[in-house]
C-alpha cells in the first residue's frame, strides 16, 4: 500500500530540508514524496535536487507558478499514485519516525485517518506553543467550525476521485471546505489515531494573525453555503471560545509536562528541528 505525501513550497529554503529529512526518516518505506513548488526564487529547489538521490526514485517535483497553496495541492493530488494521500507543508515536519507506519496500520476498513499535531515557535523544538488534539472531533461539530487537524489527515485516493479536490476560491480555509464535503456531507468513514503526527511552525496561512482569522470565518460561512450545511455566527463563534480555553490550558500545563519529561529523561534542549529529527530517526526520541 503506497502512501503519497504532498508538500507545497514557495521560497522555503530555510525549512524544506527538515520536511524532507523527516519523510526520509520514516520507518514505512512504500511512499512517494511529491513537492509542488510555486517558482521559488531562493534556494528551495537547489536543496530539493541535492536531497533527491536519497529518495531512490520515490521523489517527484515540479517548480512553476501557481494560483496559491490550494491550487498547488491540487497539482500534487493529480500527480499522486499512492493508495493513501496526506499533506505535509514545507514549514512542517513529522514528529516521529513511525507516523506513516501508524497510518498504514490503522487505515484498514476506513476511508481516512487523522491524529494530533503541535505548534512550535520558529525553530524552538523543545517548547510547544499549542497542542491540537483531534480526539474530541465529531462529525456534527463541523457545523461549529471544528475539523480534524488537516496536516494529520490521510485519505484514500479514490475519495478525492469521487468527491473532488480543494476549491481554490477559498483563500485560507479550503481545507475546511474539503473536509466538510468529505466527512460531513458524504459521510466517509474515519478513525482517530492517538498520536502526534506533525510539528508545525506558527506563521502559516491559517496561523498568522487577526486578519487570517477573519478570512477563516468568512471562508467557513461560504463553505456552509456551498455545501448546504446549516450553521450560523453563534455556532461558529463557539469554536473560538473553545480554542482560547484549549490554548490557555496548554500553557498552564506545559511547565508540568516539561518537568515530567526531565524526570523521565525525555526532555532535551534541541538546538534545531534538524537535531531533533536526527535524534528520533536514530531511535533516541519516541
Amino acid at each position: 500500500m503506497k502512501i503519497s505525501i504532498i508538500t507545497t513550497a514557495y521560497n522555503s529554503g530555510k525549512t524544506i530540508k527538515d520536511t524532507m529529512t523527516s519523510v526520509l526518516a520514516q520507518s514505512y518505506t512504500d511512499i512517494e514524496h511529491i513537492i509542488v513548488d510555486g517558482g521559488s526564487t531562493d534556494d528551495t529547489m537547489k536543496i530539493v535536487r541535492e536531497i533527491e538521490p536519497k529518495y531512490h526514485g520515490n521523489l517527484k517535483y515540479v517548480s512553476e507558478s501557481d494560483n496559491g497553496i490550494y491550487d498547488a495541492m491540487n497539482k500534487g493530488l493529480r500527480m499522486a499514485t499512492g493508495d493513501i494521500i496526506g499533506i505535509l507543508n514545507s514549514d512542517d515536519f513529522f514528529s516521529s519516525a513511525d507516523v506513516l507506519m501508524s497510518v498504514a496500520d490503522n487505515i484498514g476498513g476506513v476511508d481516512a485517518v487523522f491524529a494530533d499535531v503541535h505548534y512550535i515557535k520558529d525553530n524552538n523544538v523543545s517548547e510547544g506553543i499549542r497542542y491540537y488534539s483531534s480526539k474530541r472531533f465529531k462529525r456534527w461539530k463541523m457545523c461549529m467550525g471544528f475539523m480534524p487537524a488537516h496536516p494529520s489527515f490521510y485519505c484514500r485516493r479514490d475519495v478525492y476521485e469521487k468527491f473532488g479536490l480543494f476549491d481554490p476560491s477559498f483563500r485560507i480555509a479550503a481545507d475546511f471546505e474539503l473536509l466538510l464535503r468529505f466527512i460531513y456531507l458524504h459521510n466517509i468513514s474515519i478513525r482517530y489515531i492517538k498520536k502526534n503526527f506533525v510539528t508545525m511552525r506558527i506563521g502559516g496561512a491559517s496561523t498568522s494573525g487577526l486578519g487570517s482569522h477573519r478570512q477563516i470565518f468568512k471562508d467557513h460561512m461560504n463553505a456552509y453555503r456551498k455545501n448546504n450545511v446549516y450553521s450560523n455566527f453563534l455556532l461558529e463563534g463557539c469554536r473560538y471560545a473553545y480554542k482560547i480555553a484549549e490554548v490557555s490550558y496548554y500553557k498552564l500545563r506545559l511547565p508540568f509536562d516539561n518537568r515530567k519529561r526531565k524526570k523521565t529523561g525525555q526532555f532535551k534542549n534541541f538546538q534545531s528541528p534538524s537535531e531533533y529529527i536526527l535524534s528520533w530517526s536514530q531511535g533516541s526520541v519516541s
